[in-house]
């Protein structure tokens, strides 16, 4: 595999800052659990199956990025619930978009989740161009 000449620097890319955000597997699932309405750090542990420690450290993270927030819910013990902050709603395209793709390319049966639109139909993440509405074709390579 070629390796990249000393003198090159990463490319300069807003992917690559989302990615330091919640680009990891735990944080991305914490940001789903808060998007499917828990709030609670013993269930987002237990849907997600991420460490503990993992976990509290994905928190902090997401707290300090402002992609989530603390609201406590019992002083003692002192208790928390998290909830996404209007960043961490505007992740919700991506998701769904990750979702999609998950399922057509990886998952067989049934989506064990499906979201309706308020017209009553399924709801499915597509991108398109802003400005004329058609959907993202990818070319072949």
């Amino acid at each position: 595999m070629p390796t990249a000449p000393a003198d090159r620097t990463p490319r300069d890319c807003t992917i690559a800052d989302a990615l330091e955000v919640v680009g990891d597997r735990w944080s991305l699932l914490v940001v789903r659990e808060l998007f499917y309405a828990e709030r609670r750090f013993t269930d987002i542990a237990a849907n997600t199956g991420a460490p503990r420690d993992i976990l509290t450290a994905r928190l902090r993270k997401l707290l300090d990025c402002g992609v989530i927030a603390r609201e406590q819910y019992s002083a003692r013990p002192p208790r928390y619930e998290y909830r996404l902050t209007e960043t961490g709603r505007a992740l919700s395209p991506v998701l769904l978009t990750l979702k999609r793709w998950g399922h057509e390319h990886f998952r067989k049966g049934d989506d064990p989740v499906r979201f309706d639109h308020s017209c009553g139909h399924e709801l499915v993440a597509e991108v398109h161009c802003r400005a004329c509405g058609d959907p993202l074709v990818t070319e072949p390579d």
